[in-house]
């Protein structure tokens, strides 16, 4: 038998897949134990190749991503953002050009979890994770403050694991913040319907914050906002 397993080793050097290795070392009468240590070899080279194909497929999509516009008005401010429906609905078919695909799962007790899986056509999967409390800003309702987390978390695990950021991260519309990360869509929503519930003076907070909408509010300055509000609303009781 090990002449036999030489003459297998031999002239798997030859052969171009561990498919074929399979292959010769059968006809070569390989046994079981063989046969299995080359079958993992055959997964490992498999999944190798599947991931090699997911970084080529990645590169290629991001050469060719598509820029992601405003599509939503808050009436209150007049500010434009962006959409999670419009953001996965405008970078999903350029992600099928190139074999991807995104899926997530969510998870909730307590804490909401949100999971997105990009997957591509052959085999590969990457994934990106985040988690956040129920958003409890406003007058939403408790289904309401699960959809709202799972909403925003949704379009930040899909932006990570994509690469992209929506144009609301990179546009200048009054000179302010260029190249900063801007407040998300739940977070300018959560900030208006605090701004609803203290009825604060909308022009003055604009005024306080130093921007001329709330969607051109930095995200670092997210917190500072909502401090500001919540401390008007103690002070009103």
């Amino acid at each position: 038998m090990e002449s036999k397993e030489l003459d297998v080793k031999q002239k798997a050097e030859v052969v171009s897949s561990p498919k074929e290795t399979i292959e010769l070392a059968i006809s070569k009468g390989a046994n079981l134990e063989q046969i299995e240590k080359l079958m993992l070899l055959q997964e490992r080279h498999e999944a190798n190749q599947a991931k090699k194909a997911y970084v080529r497929a990645m590169a290629d999509f991001k050469a060719n991503a598509p820029l992601v516009d405003k599509d939503k008005v808050n009436n209150q401010y007049k500010s434009k953002y962006t959409s999670l429906g419009n953001l996965i609905n405008t970078v999903s078919p350029v992600l099928s050009k190139f074999g991807l695909s995104a899926s997530w799962d969510i998870k909730q007790n307590g804490i909401v979890e949100v999971t997105c899986k990009m997957t591509h056509c052959e085999g590969h999967s990457e994934t990106a994770t985040m988690q956040a409390p129920a958003d409890g800003s406003g007058a939403k309702n408790a289904i309401q403050q699960i959809k709202s987390t799972i909403t925003y978390l949704k379009g930040v695990t899909f932006e990570s694991i994509t690469g992209l950021t929506s144009t609301d991260d990179t546009l200048d519309d009054d000179g302010a913040a260029v190249g900063s990360e801007l407040v998300s869509e739940e977070q300018v929503k959560a900030i208006c319907d605090m701004v609803g519930v203290v009825k604060a003076d909308p022009e003055k907070f604009l005024k306080y914050l130093g921007v001329s909408e709330i969607a051109l509010l930095k995200k670092s300055d997210y917190q500072k906002a909502m401090l500001a509000l919540e401390t008007k609303k103690k002070v009103a009781k």
